[in-house]
């Protein structure tokens, strides 16, 4: 005789590890509002340009803005693979917006650099990150308030449909 499977295990992977999380959040106590926005930092975040620094920055601004610590942080890793994709992609808009050339990709043009120039590669490089930062900087301002007001009601959805659900189970069911 087999053993039913766990009620959480009938779901798929992206459900258990995203939705379900969130749920839990909202039955906790965490508005729609506040969580909307908490996911909203931990994603613009997420996708900041200076790898390395999402978790520290996101986890800053949570605990200046008094946001959700682990929703923001559950958004924030997430977007990790987005952020890798989109690195160079700010990079290069960066480099657009402020003028300041190309940025050398090719590995034998980089190491031609490191080996003649590395001093002035280093400052370049950092250049070129702080100009996809300014870039990202803006395009975070406008997209952190976008994505929260689209997550809200998406929130509150979840959440009168959890305390339904949660009633349901609740209450004695009446046979005849």
């Amino acid at each position: 005789m087999s053993l039913p499977a766990h009620p959480e295990r009938r779901h798929p992977f992206l459900y258990r590890s995203i939705v379900l999380p969130v749920l839990a959040l909202l039955r906790m106590g965490a508005s729609p509002e506040k969580l909307a926005w908490s996911i909203s930092l931990g994603l613009v975040v997420g996708v900041n340009p200076l790898l390395g620094s999402t978790t520290l920055l996101c986890l800053g601004l949570a605990l200046l803005f008094r946001l959700n610590l682990p929703a923001s942080q559950l958004a924030n890793h997430l977007m990790y693979p987005v952020e890798i994709v989109l690195l160079f992609p700010f990079l290069k808009f960066g480099a657009f917006v402020f003028q300041t050339g190309p940025i050398p990709l090719a590995p034998s043009v980089l190491f031609a650099e490191v080996r003649s120039h590395p001093l002035a590669l280093v400052k370049s490089v950092w250049l070129w990150e702080w100009h996809a930062l300014a870039t990202w900087a803006i395009a975070a301002a406008v997209l952190l308030p976008l994505i929260a007001a689209l997550l809200t009601p998406v929130l509150r959805r979840m959440l009168v449909r959890a305390e339904a659900h949660h009633a349901a189970l609740a209450s004695p069911v009446s046979t005849f």
